[in-house]
């Protein structure tokens, strides 16, 4: 009798480890659903605002970010660097975007400034402009009125025909900067894109213009600055002394969206390097 008793409580016995180890692994697997379910797709806009320049490596991130995160969407209001730097100030976008530094009371103000990539300004003329060459020095008398031939410079006997960016461009500010030429320059045309300068100079055999040289496009030639080539190369190595930044600007003590942080960190990481560099631009991050 007492064995009898002893193997219907070893039975129980088993039975109810049986039951316990049933629910730990139920609940085990319960566990794992939930582990994967917290790893969510990101979803969300990301809105960015400003530099015209910045166009093509903008769009080029925004677009291997939305193929790589589906439901997201990156959006770009080319407004220049002046009105990016405003709309991120006032909470109207989420990144703005400067293809100049930031000036020391814009950081004053609680801007701050994360440089994303390093463009050269090209130098534009039309591509039947027998020039080829010109010096920083040249370059400056030229815009503000010291030399208003071509001839002067090895060109056709023609005036000059000036062509720039309006008051609030990057590139302006960093061209006037580079050349020593701020509030000097005597402009025939003050335009408020990147397209816009380009189109004008392809134009006009006798303009010349500065934009962006992840921009520009074969209607018109780039000048050598001082016998070096306009390139990512010298770019990069800095011999070709006409470029800028392109940076990123957001708003201290304010908290990104997860979508807007998570395209921010991806933008600035070594892997969208060759990404910037395909779109003509030399990264800050690879």
């Amino acid at each position: 009798m007492k064995k009898l008793i002893a193997l219907v409580l070893t039975a129980v016995l088993a039975l109810s480890l049986a039951a316990c180890g049933g629910d730990s692994a139920a609940n085990s697997g319960d566990n794992t659903a939930a582990d994967n379910n917290q790893d969510t797709a990101i979803t969300g806009t990301v809105s960015t605002d400003g530099s015209t320049s910045m166009e093509k490596v903008i769009g080029a991130l925004g677009e291997s970010f939305m193929a790589a995160n589906a439901g997201t969407t990156v959006g770009y209001n080319p407004t220049g660097s002046g009105a990016g730097i405003t709309a991120v100030s006032e909470g109207r976008c989420d990144i703005g975007l400067s293809s100049r530094a930031l000036k020391d009371d814009e950081k004053a103000s609680g801007l701050k400034e994360t440089v994303l990539a390093y463009d050269g300004i090209a130098i534009i003329v039309h591509p039947d402009n027998p020039v080829s060459d010109l010096t920083v020095e040249q370059i400056a008398d030229i815009y503000t009125g010291k030399i208003t031939n071509w001839k002067d410079v090895g060109g056709n006997d023609a005036a000059i025909v000036l062509i720039g960016r309006e008051a609030g461009s990057g590139t302006r500010d960093g061209f006037e900067s580079i050349t020593d030429t701020k509030d000097a320059c005597q402009y025939r045309q003050e335009l408020t894109s990147t397209g816009d300068v380009i189109t004008a100079v392809s134009q006009n055999p006798d303009a010349i213009g500065y934009a962006s040289l992840a921009a520009v496009k074969d209607s018109v030639k780039a000048l050598n600055v001082g016998g070096v080539t306009p390139s990512e190369a010298t770019v990069k190595d800095g011999s070709y002394t006409v470029q800028r930044p392109f940076v990123l600007v957001t708003k201290e003590g304010v908290t990104l969206s997860p979508v807007a942080q998570t395209f921010f960190d991806y933008a600035t990481s070594a892997e969208a390097a060759p990404i910037i560099s395909a779109a003509g631009a030399v990264s800050a991050n690879g």
